[in-house]
């Protein structure tokens, strides 16, 4: 299986990581504790972190370029 072919499941848990207050919080304010939290623990523990990776190409902590979540085609 390709693992660069971005499923329905990856979408909606790339959704769920856009809708996330934490990760939300992390990508809006770039410092702190929370920040921290989804920095250290996106790639290990969280799938919905995991599947926004795959689908916007950039970590969950990292601000959205236009400041506002994108549609996911």
């Amino acid at each position: 299986m390709d693992t660069d072919t971005i499923t329905e499941k990856d979408r909606k848990l790339a959704r769920q990581c856009l809708e996330c207050p934490m990760c939300k919080r992390a990508r809006a304010k770039q410092r702190g504790l929370v920040f921290w939290f989804v920095k250290k623990l996106e790639s290990g523990i969280c799938p919905a972190c995991k599947a926004y990776e795959k689908v916007y190409k950039r970590k969950a902590h990292e601000p959205m370029p236009s400041g506002k979540p994108e549609e996911i085609s």
